[in-house]
């Protein structure tokens, strides 16, 4: 009986579960953020700048840490200020920031349209200023383009991959990239350093993980 009854908080617990969720054994300052002398070296042909937002930052960061062309992939803040660019303040949903990830990739290994492809995969663009139980615009679908190529790649990949996709509207914001503010150290590299000690990591970022893995084998990382 005592079995059943932990089975049963667990299961109306699981529904609760979001981004926001935090216990103090989770939470690490030894986040890795990018070499950026190392970043800084590479060829202007050989590295592009992506600035997506997808939900909670762990989950897109996790997934594109793992994909082949891309050298960093780092939490951060997009859409509103420098003064507003902390989780607390952008947790409020009034600080026009979203939880983005700013991925650097290579080009020539990976394109921008394929980078989108999986962005499609890995969360719902179907859902406005929300992804499962993290609601708020700062949980918005959207992509800060960083010169006019990316705005028409963006425009065209909503219209021919999501579309494929989703059968409910692509509600994803595509909008001028103006400002990047890294987050806190301790949400970067989040998964791989926190990992099941977080519920919310094995709950909703495993899944998408695997998702990505399963449909793209021949994009991830060895």
């Amino acid at each position: 009986m005592l079995k059943w009854n932990v089975f049963k908080i667990l299961l109306v617990g699981l529904p609760l579960i979001s981004c926001t969720y935090k216990n103090a054994n989770t939470m690490t300052d030894k986040g890795q953020s990018p070499d950026q002398a190392a970043l800084d070296s590479i060829p202007a042909d050989q590295i592009e700048t992506a600035t997506l937002a997808g939900g909670c930052f762990w989950c897109i960061e996790a997934v594109f840490q793992d994909l082949q062309g891309v050298y960093s992939a780092e939490s951060g803040y997009s859409g509103g200020t420098a003064e507003t660019a902390n989780y607390k303040m952008v947790g409020s949903g009034t600080t026009k920031h979203a939880e983005v990830v700013q991925i650097k990739f290579n080009p020539q290994v990976i394109s921008f349209s394929e980078i989108l492809e999986v962005f499609w995969n890995v969360h719902d663009p179907t859902t406005l200023n929300r992804q499962g139980n993290d609601v708020g615009p700062q949980y918005r679908s959207a992509i800060f383009y960083h010169n006019e190529k990316q705005k028409a790649e963006a425009e065209k990949s909503i219209r021919e991959t999501a579309a494929e996709i989703w059968e409910k509207p692509i509600v994803t914001e595509v909008a001028p990239f103006e400002a990047y503010y890294p987050a806190e150290d301790y949400h970067q590299d989040y998964y791989n350093l926190v990992g099941d000690r977080n519920p919310y990591c094995t709950i909703v970022i495993t899944p998408k993980v695997q998702k990505f893995k399963k449909l793209f084998p021949d994009k991830v990382k060895e």
